[in-house]
């Protein structure tokens, strides 16, 4: 039975993730055969900024995720993010060559829709066929075989500038790796994540990383938006730092274990052991007023996390820190959205992943931002080795195994530059034709 292996990289600010899985033939799902999360160096807000320093990091993790699945990878599928990532809607038409639509007739309107003029700063990098209509009458999803002689396709195009998609290959190609496509970390993440009722109906996602947070919108089954912020997890951890006065590094720990502070918090601060601040042990005695209680819940010792700028902070003001950025990120993502012309609120609501959706009440305030429903988006479709990619961080790179999945791509050979030429993209209409059928 014939055997095909599929390794995705997901390049982000904070991490770089490997996964190597393996698609045997009638698989349901790819299985998870290695993986390796390693520290990010040379990437910041998604963006290469040292060429040698992202290709190591991009080596280690590599290295360490074909060590675990014991084969040695030639074809991968790479992330790519950063706030010049903007998307825009364009319509393609071209009559059809004989009375019955063919392959080859939505090919040609694809194309058609991808003449258009850009900069020659940016390039392509996905053209999503949205809809088509033929002879007037649209809503249509698979027109081949109908009869007409006017065909026009409604196509969502994702663009990035040169340098983003350039400078991420050059990391790739020197580790002797051919990439074979490059994509966008929400529309990946919305692979993985959302439901196909949640699209019909009309849903957002929002992926936010350490540098940025990605966003994607769709409306009737389709994507109509695309775009990115330069703010992300990292603007967290640096207001932690600076309110609560510790490092960086420590302010990292804080925010990671926030849930654990915030849940057992109260019975860690008044511990007996020496550790314990002397003010809670103060507060802990002379237990007087209704106000003296309240402190006392409130203060916290963090000192199991191993912070030693700082023995104790307020609870209270942990949560304002965290939400007043987190509501800052949500605030410009509506609106960036709304200069584009869309609505954020969808029916179906906001759907958040990323790793640092994770942190407390980040779905609370973003219901409370959006005003409407808001929950937070795991990751499926994987099996084998998931436990270490289970949570929303590893959204976008279960993402890209699904992506290459629906491309059908034979990953054991390494042909022309197809991610970037859109020599493959015949191929890849084809396989996203079959995978509307029933």
């Amino acid at each position: 039975m014939a055997r095909k292996i599929i390794t995705a990289i997901d390049v982000g600010t904070s991490k770089i993730t490997t996964v190597i899985t393996t698609v045997d033939e009638n698989q349901q799902s790819p299985t998870v055969i290695g993986v390796c999360s390693h520290p990010s160096k040379g990437i910041k807000k998604g963006v290469v900024v040292n060429i040698e320093e992202a290709t190591n990091a991009i080596s280690e993790s590599v290295t360490a995720a074909e060590r675990m699945a014991g084969v040695t990878v030639s074809d991968v599928f790479v992330s790519i993010n950063g706030e010049q990532v903007t998307s825009l809607n364009n319509k393609g038409v071209v009559a059809v060559s004989d009375s019955e639509i063919s392959v080859e007739d939505t090919y040609r309107a694809i194309e058609n829709a991808r003449t258009l003029s850009l900069p020659d700063t940016l390039n392509p990098i996905h053209i999503i066929p949205r809809e088509f209509v033929v002879d007037n009458q649209g809503g249509i999803k698979y027109p081949i075989g109908m009869t007409g002689s006017r065909l026009e396709v409604e196509t969502h195009i994702i663009t990035a500038p040169n340098s983003y998609w350039r400078n991420i290959k050059k990391c790739v190609e020197q580790l002797a790796l051919h990439v074979y496509d490059v994509v966008f970390v929400s529309w990946a993440s919305s692979l993985a994540v959302l439901t196909d009722t949640e699209k019909e109906l009309g849903v957002s996602l929002i992926d936010i990383g350490a540098g940025t947070s990605s966003v994607s919108i769709f409306e009737e089954g389709a994507i109509v938006y695309s775009g990115c912020i330069p703010l992300g997890g990292a603007n967290i951890t640096s207001d932690l730092a600076i309110g609560l006065q510790v490092s960086l590094e420590e302010a990292e720990k804080i925010k990671v274990n926030m849930s654990k502070i915030m849940n057992n918090g109260a019975s860690i601060g008044v511990s007996s052991d020496d550790r314990t601040p002397a003010l809670l042990r103060k507060v802990d005695e002379k237990v007087e007023t209704k106000k003296d209680d309240s402190k006392k819940d409130d203060l916290v010792d963090i000192s199991f996390l191993g912070v030693k700028s700082q023995k104790e902070i307020s609870k209270s003001f942990l949560m304002q820190i965290v939400q007043a950025r987190m509501e800052e990120i949500f605030e410009l993502i509506k609106e960036t959205v709304k200069k584009s012309g869309y609505n954020i609120a969808m029916p179906a609501g906001v759907v958040l992943t990323g790793g640092s959706a994770l942190v407390t009440d980040a779905t609370k305030v973003g219901q409370s931002t959006f005003k409407v429903p808001c929950r937070m988006g795991y990751p499926t479709g994987l099996s084998g080795m998931v436990e270490e990619i289970s949570d929303p961080s590893y959204s976008a790179v279960q993402g890209l195994i699904k992506h290459a999945l629906e491309d059908d791509v034979d990953t054991g050979s390494s042909t022309s530059d197809a991610g970037f030429s859109f020599g493959n993209v015949f191929k890849k209409i084809v396989t996203w034709f079959k995978s509307l059928l029933p």
